[in-house]
């Protein structure tokens, strides 16, 4: 099972999804609910998790000029946007919104643009490669409990997720939505290099963020299956290999299956944050 990791949700945030959609994932932790390979090492260039949709040109929907007066428009002067290749820059807005401790622990700003809009857009596919994510790795794995022969996630599992939704969700979303804006030319250049000429990031946001407050709240423990693998080596990690037992719930988007393991607590959490963010950069609610 993938990882989901804290940035997975400051990204989001930052972006306009807040919250999730931080991503408390790990290379280490645990089973993604959906089985991995071990990945090669990151390229200078970050490439795409998944093959881009065929190329087309997509109305502005929700235009960023539009966000200014929602994200503080008796705020003082905002500072000038920032530019692509400007990494200082970008580490240094960060730091000012997150701190220096949060940005060193959480965070990989290393090709920094790229790996969010990769991050953001994979969520809303099948799946989101955890070597593309901007952030460090964490301790502790996936929980599953074994009752009569059959395996569910644990009860205490979303509690690996507790402390990073409370930093996301206490993170000033006026402030993240204003960084967000003046990020936006390079997170709209970084888009469309990786495959999307003529599209707009933000209508991608807003997007993936709908598809996240939709995410389904089981009311009973969600069984897993464990897929086989056939070999005379043994698996080191089996965890990373557990599914949804349920196939409409193995079918989600990524960043819904995500959600689901964090427990009802925690996503009730995420998709209020994640519904005043998208206030903000859209202009009104959706979602449950």
């Amino acid at each position: 099972m993938q990882h989901f990791t804290r940035w997975l949700i400051v990204a989001l945030v930052l972006m306009g999804l807040g919250g999730i959609g931080y991503l408390w994932w790990q290379k280490q932790q645990g089973p993604a609910l959906v089985p991995i390979t071990e990945a090669p090492p990151l390229a200078s260039q970050v490439p795409m998790a998944q093959a881009p949709e065929p190329v087309a040109s997509a109305p502005t929907n929700y235009p960023i000029e539009a966000i200014v007066p929602l994200a503080g428009a008796s705020a003082p002067a905002q500072p000038p946007p920032l530019v692509a290749g400007d990494d200082d820059a970008v580490r240094e807005a960060m730091t000012e919104l997150l701190g220096r401790d949060q940005v060193l622990s959480f965070l990989d700003m290393s090709d920094f643009s790229r790996r969010v809009v990769a991050t953001v857009d994979n969520l809303g596919r099948e799946h989101a490669a955890s070597r593309l994510w901007p952030v460090a790795p964490a301790p502790a794995r996936f929980l599953v409990v074994e009752r009569d022969g059959v395996e569910y996630i644990a009860s205490g599992n979303g509690d690996r997720y507790n402390a990073f939704v409370r930093f996301a969700t206490a993170i000033d979303s006026g402030a993240a939505v204003a960084l967000y804006v003046r990020m936006y030319p390079v997170l709209q250049k970084a888009y469309e290099e990786q495959g999307y000429p003529g599209k707009y990031f933000n209508n991608r946001v807003v997007e993936v963020i709908d598809m996240l407050l939709q995410t389904p709240e089981p009311g009973a423990p969600i069984q897993l299956s464990l897929t086989r693998v056939k070999g005379p080596i043994a698996e080191k990690r089996p965890w990373l290999r557990y599914e949804y037992a349920d196939p409409a719930l193995q079918a989600l988007p990524s960043g819904q299956k995500i959600l689901l393991r964090m427990g009802l607590r925690n996503t009730a959490a995420l998709k209020t944050k994640l519904r005043d963010l998208r206030k903000r950069i859209a202009g009104s609610t959706v979602g449950r």
